[in-house]
This record gives C-alpha cells, sequence and structure tokens, in this order.
C-alpha cells in the first residue's frame, strides 16, 4: 500500500433505481369486439449493493466519484408484459467497511468477509399496469401506477483493518521493521519519527501453513486519544484485533513510562480496546552492549514479555510463536462464546 493513497474514510450518495411504470393497453383480438385490458406491470428497480472484496485495502475510488444510482426498471406494456426489472449497482469495498447513515448516524451495518453484502438503497417498486384493476363492475379500467422511486440516502463509510495482531507503539518504535522482517509487506522504513503515515498489513507464514494477519499502526503520541498527532485516527484500526503487541525500544530512556503511557492511550480511547490481551516487546535488542540485559519493566496484566532485533533476527521467530498461540487461543474463545450465545438465544425455558 503506498503512502499517500490508504482513505479510510469517505461519503457516498446512493440512489435505488426508480420502478417502471405500469401500462395503459388493451387487447384487440379477431372475434373480441371490446377487448379486455391488458397493461402489464412496471419493472423493479436496481439495488446498490456492498460487497467485501479482499483484493481492495483502501476506499481510494470513493474519492473519485460520489454519486452511485442503479439502474431503473422498465415501463410495463401491452399483452401483459413485465417491464424488464433494473440491475443491481454492486459497489466493491474492503473487508472491514462499517457503514453508516450520514444523516442519523445509524450504523447499517459491517462487511467483515469476503463475499459479505449488503444493500444499502433498495430499488423501486415497480407500477401496476390496467390489467390489474379489471373487476367484475369495471371491466375496462384506465387506471395504472407510475413506478416507485428508488431509495435515496448518504452514506459514511469508514474502514477499519482486519487484523489478528495490532503492533503499537511511539513513532520509530520499530514497527515497521518488524513487519517487513517478518511478512511480504514493505512498510517505509527510517531513522525519523512518523514514517509511517498509513497503516500496514502483513501476513505471516509459519511452518505447517499457519497464517495470521499484523497490522502496523502509525506511532501514538501523547494525546493521540484527543486527535494529536496521527494516533487518533487510526487508533481504530486495532478495535479488530485479537491481541495487541506493544513496541518499545531498549534504549527508551524510560521504557516503563513508555508502555504505561501508550497502555494510557489505548484506554482513554477505549476500553474495551484496553481490556484485550497484550504483550510487550522490548525492540531493538541490537543495541544494547554484549551479554548486557533490557531495563526490567512492570508488566502486569500482559501474557508475555520478549526482546527481539527485527534487523538480526534474534528472538522473532519465538515471538512469532507466541503471537499465533494467542491468536488461536483468542479465536477458540470467541468461537465458544458465539456458540454459547447462540445457544442461550435458541433455548427459551418459558413455557
Amino acid at each position: 500500500m503506498s503512502e499517500g493513497t490508504f482513505i479510510d474514510q469517505v461519503r457516498i450518495q446512493v440512489e435505488g433505481g426508480t420502478g417502471g411504470s405500469g401500462a395503459d393497453a388493451f387487447r384487440r383480438e379477431t372475434g373480441v369486439p371490446r377487448g379486455g385490458p391488458s397493461g402489464g406491470d412496471g419493472g423493479e428497480g436496481g439495488s446498490v449493493v456492498l460487497r467485501a472484496d479482499p483484493q481492495l485495502s483502501t476506499l481510494l475510488d470513493f474519492r473519485y466519484r460520489s454519486r452511485y444510482v442503479a439502474e431503473r426498471g422498465q415501463h410495463g406494456e401491452g399483452s401483459n408484459r413485465t417491464g424488464r426489472s433494473g440491475e443491481d449497482l454492486e459497489l466493491r469495498v474492503p473487508p472491514g467497511t462499517l457503514v453508516r447513515d450520514a444523516e442519523t448516524r445509524e450504523v447499517i451495518g459491517e462487511l467483515l468477509e469476503e463475499g459479505d453484502r449488503l444493500v444499502v438503497a433498495k430499488g423501486g417498486r415497480g407500477g401496476r399496469g390496467n390489467a390489474r384493476f379489471a373487476t367484475a363492475t369495471n371491466q375496462a379500467p384506465r387506471r395504472w401506477e407510475p413506478g416507485e422511486e428508488g431509495e435515496a440516502r448518504e452514506l459514511e463509510l469508514e474502514l477499519k483493518l482486519i487484523a489478528d495482531v495490532g503492533l503499537v507503539g511511539e513513532p520509530n518504535a520499530g514497527k515497521s521493521t518488524l513487519l517487513a522482517s517478518v511478512t511480504a509487506a514493505r512498510p517505509k522504513v527510517a531513522s525519523y519519527p512518523f514514517t509511517t503515515l498509513s497503516p500496514n498489513l502483513g501476513v505471516v507464514q509459519l511452518s505447517g501453513f499457519r497464517t495470521f494477519v499484523i497490522a502496523d499502526i502509525p506511532g501514538i503520541i501523547e494525546g493521540a486519544h484527543e486527535g494529536k498527532g496521527l494516533g487518533h485516527r487510526f487508533l481504530r484500526h486495532i478495535e479488530r484485533t485479537r491481541t495487541l503487541a506493544f513496541l518499545v525500544p531498549v534504549d527508551d530512556p524510560d521504557p516503563e513510562g513508555t508502555y504505561q503511557r501508550l497502555r494510557e492511550e489505548v484506554r482513554r480511547y477505549s476500553e474495551e480496546l484496553a481490556g484485550r490481551p497484550h504483550c510487550l516487546v522490548l525492540t531493538k535488542s541490537d543495541l544494547l552492549p554484549p551479554d548486557a540485559e533490557p531495563a526490567s519493566v512492570d508488566v502486569e496484566g500482559a501474557w508475555d514479555v520478549r526482546t527481539l532485533s527485527a534487523v538480526t533476527g534474534s528472538g522473532v521467530p519465538e515471538l512469532l510463536e507466541e503471537l499465533w498461540k494467542k491468536v488461536r487461543a483468542e479465536s477458540d474463545r470467541n468461537a465458544e462464546g458465539s456458540a454459547a450465545a447462540e445457544g442461550e438465544a435458541w433455548w427459551d425455558p418459558a413455557p
């Protein structure tokens, strides 16, 4: 993903197609002097549908076009022929897209998995032709209906990256270097703060066809939860991770203070997110003198503490194995919780 092209919030206008109008027609048949009503119904208008496509990783396409209208239905015709319904307009979005009504702020839905579909603007109903209005007392009705207009609304699309592990740290903590060393992702890496201007995703591949996804989140600074720096804008991209890894360089003059500050920034942004399992990763161990140990850090609540160097690879394989185990454990726990919730919903002891 190139810098400057990551678009994670857009507003678009969507409109379902107008339904076709019903027809006002009468039969003309030999031997039937007066004929009868034969106006067909109008076709249904097409709907606007969002579909999750894993080949997309940004909402950039919606920056160049903001209004989308589905095809209208065709009008009905004589001989009771119904008009053709309009085609649905399918818009592709990245998995992890949250959809809101821009006016009411109501959440319409989310698209999380490949192939997920969400109708965001229904097409209008086709109007009835005059054949529909024939009765015993009115055998030659001239009544017909126009097609209904399709649903129109303004939407907010917000992309929240879907990753198993979220890397959290201050600028220049080594997140991009670690991501580049363990995945095929190629984030920008340099020795100055705020190198990463947009989130990066990478897939870690372990032996036995095991994989999990890591997200490198732009550096968090103090006050990120209030929108300072780059942190607030991208904190939401770690909301769906199964576990967090807080990265602190070993040469940090106050590693424990940095760790606690990062934890507090996440907590102020979301209590739920702060409650996710997390580990502490002390990075850049290659900067330590030989046989030197990193400063001890009080990490009450963390499930592990690891020291590594993404440059030399020391400690990296061990970290990846532990992350894999934690991701699988959290995935199994969530699956069990979902199954239990479904069971409770199904079982109703009331008579």
